[in-house]
């Protein structure tokens, strides 16, 4: 089965592919999505307003996850200096 991209999601003058694009950076789930979000926002709606709040959503949860993993490598740092006295 032949997988079709939308003509939203490739670049008006070079036809980039906004998956392509996203794994090339290697950008993570979170981060990927928004781009991609923000690369489709003008072409896909009459409006970009929808597009561009799901990229904010998906920023928002990258920044909860990053947060959840500094909080645990701070515990994890506690507790190595603790162990080790």
């Amino acid at each position: 089965m032949e997988n079709i991209e939308p003509h939203y999601y490739k670049g008006k003058y070079h036809g980039y592919s906004a998956r392509k694009v996203t794994e090339d950076f290697e950008l993570s789930y979170n981060i990927g999505t928004a781009v991609t979000y923000l690369l489709r926002a003008e072409r896909k709606h009459d409006t970009p307003t929808e597009d561009i709040k799901k990229a904010i959503n998906h920023l928002k949860f990258e920044l909860e996850r990053y947060k959840l993993v500094e909080t645990k490598e701070r515990e994890l740092l506690k507790f190595k200096s603790i162990k080790l006295l």
